[in-house]
């Protein structure tokens, strides 16, 4: 049991360190819930069922993230990409969620339709499309950006149209944005907080 491991429970329960650490170690010791609640309050500092149970929820997203973490860092030492910049942020990451979304770039993947227009040379567009922002800004229009994206044409990769060429340049940019950790985060918390949800029952379920 490491300090750091119940500074994170202790945060994420809201309770005190002290009270985090004492709830664990009788969980060590094989007391359960009920019994620590009822007859160890004076070790606790009177702690209810509820705050009990959400310590032990929070140790084991706390050992499952360092589980999650070593095996990320192992996968990136076995393929040479891990970085002292690299290993620092995999260290920092305080989520499951945000671990993964610094590992998502590095992650092995299936071919993509992105990987595919990379291999086709357009990677290039991509970035120049990217540094124009909008067309309207940049002040340029749809027929000049067409006649850009023709100097890019690949037989071999079936790229025959310049439509074909900007079609596969924005795949390689969903694929940036997709793997940038600042944007999936902006877009979770965007869900949180203005997400809806809405059911309804499947037209074949109404009349039960």
């Amino acid at each position: 049991m490491n300090r750091h491991m119940i500074t994170h429970i202790s945060g994420r329960a809201q309770v005190s360190a002290a009270q985090a650490e004492a709830v664990l170690r009788l969980f060590d010791e094989g007391a359960t819930v009920p019994f620590i609640a009822r007859y160890r309050k004076e070790a606790t500092g009177e702690l209810d069922e509820v705050k009990i149970v959400e310590i032990r929820d929070a140790r084991d997203v706390y050992e499952a993230l360092e589980q999650r973490r070593e095996a990320v860092l192992s996968s990136l030492k076995e393929r040479e990409l891990l970085t002292e910049e690299l290993e620092a942020a995999v260290t920092k990451a305080e989520t499951l969620n945000a671990l993964e979304d610094i590992y998502l770039p590095y992650r092995p993947k299936r071919r993509t339709r992105g990987m595919a227009a990379k291999e086709a040379g357009l990677e290039p567009l991509a970035q120049r499309i990217l540094h124009l922002g909008t067309q309207k800004a940049a002040g340029c229009s749809t027929e000049e950006l067409l006649k850009e994206a023709g100097g890019y044409l690949h037989q071999e990769q079936k790229i025959t149209t310049a439509e074909e060429a900007l079609a596969g340049a924005r795949d390689i940019i969903a694929e940036m944005i997709n793997e940038t950790k600042d944007i999936r985060q902006e877009l979770r918390e965007l869900f949180e907080k203005r997400g809806i949800i809405s059911s309804k029952v499947v037209s074949v379920k109404k009349k039960d």
